[in-house]
């Protein structure tokens, strides 16, 4: 008999918007930094080059990114080509947008752009207990 499925987590398309347009503000205050103290007089161009980076990776893995679900099981948790039983988990923290799973081996294992990642950490902990 299959374990029932006590949660989805989906990734959310506004924080990943969000993260994105965070990475690309602090690349470009980086990048745009790095080249003033170098001497750099075409400096600026952080201001378009770090946006357009980010923007084209966000976009490029955007399919990818927001189409990866895990579900939580009675005895697993399983997402996209992994299926991590409950009993090998040592703690579910947040990590940013993500909660991050530490397995006892070792292996973390992020789910992605989550509205609440601290709430996936407490259903992930809650049905390890």
């Amino acid at each position: 008999m299959a374990d029932r499925v006590l949660a989805r987590f989906v990734p959310d398309r506004r924080i990943y918007i969000r993260d994105h347009v965070i990475i690309a503000v602090f690349g470009t205050v980086v990048v745009a930094l790095v080249l003033t103290f170098m001497g750099n007089p075409d400096a600026w161009v952080a201001f378009i080059a770090a946006p357009l980076a980010v923007g084209v990776r966000g976009a490029y893995l955007a399919s990818e990114d927001l189409t990866t679900t895990w579900e939580l099981t009675d005895g697993t948790l399983t997402g996209p080509g992994r299926s991590l039983p409950l009993a090998d988990i040592e703690k579910v923290r947040r990590l940013g947008s993500a909660a991050q799973v530490i397995m006892r081996s070792g292996d973390k294992h992020l789910i992605k752009y989550q509205a609440d990642p601290q709430a996936v950490a407490a259903t992930i902990e809650g049905t390890r207990a």
